[in-house]
């Protein structure tokens, strides 16, 4: 099994090897960035986040083709990519706790329910999937809303990782159960109560 793209790699050259070189001017830009917990990749257009995701994550080239089929990509940055950066900066800082960003959802209309009801969770919190579901209204729909949490592809900022199990234990996190843990212990120092 992959885990996913090499964090050091070139972003042009990274791209190009999995998504080809774009057939005419990219639409979408992608650009890396550090983080206290790795690298992440942003892609975005001249007015929304497309994408936000650990670059070692294993579903990153999938998440990378899916978006391709939306828009060309390309390695480079936007004003939306330099926002993002400057909000995650200081997420880690522990500055801030919200992000204002503008943000392109490509999922189903659940799928979309879900990740608007976690934007709702206040950091230094965590809920169950179950909860989760009950929040959304959908009280018996709690395995297609752990799939919705773990479908996100704008880590952090909609933070999946405030999901964990009914029993308390950390379940599923797309770039590491090592970094959900990081992300909760982060947001229950600097931002809880």
């Amino acid at each position: 099994m992959s885990a996913g793209p090499d964090p050091q790699a070139d972003p042009g050259a990274l791209l190009a090897a999995l998504l080809g070189p774009p057939p005419g001017p990219a639409e979408l830009l992608a650009a890396w960035f550090d983080t206290p917990l790795g690298r992440m990749i942003a892609v975005a257009d001249q007015k929304r986040l497309h994408l936000l995701e650990f670059l070692e994550r294993a579903a990153l080239p999938t998440e990378l083709r899916r978006l391709a089929a939306r828009g060309r990509i390309g390695p480079g940055r936007t004003a939306v990519t330099d926002r993002t950066e400057a909000r995650i900066a200081g997420y880690f800082a522990g500055e801030r706790a919200a992000f204002d960003l503008p943000l392109a959802l490509h999922g189903t209309d659940f799928q979309q329910q879900v990740w608007r009801e976690l934007q709702r969770l206040p950091a230094g919190t965590t809920i169950s999937y179950a909860e989760l579901a009950r929040r959304i209204g959908r009280p018996q729909a709690v395995r297609a809303a752990a799939r919705a949490n773990g479908a996100n592809q704008i880590a952090v900022v909609i933070p999946c990782h405030r999901v964990i199990g009914s029993d308390g234990a950390l379940t599923g996190y797309g770039g590491g159960l090592w970094r959900k843990q990081a992300l909760i212990a982060h947001e229950s120092t600097h931002f809880a109560g």
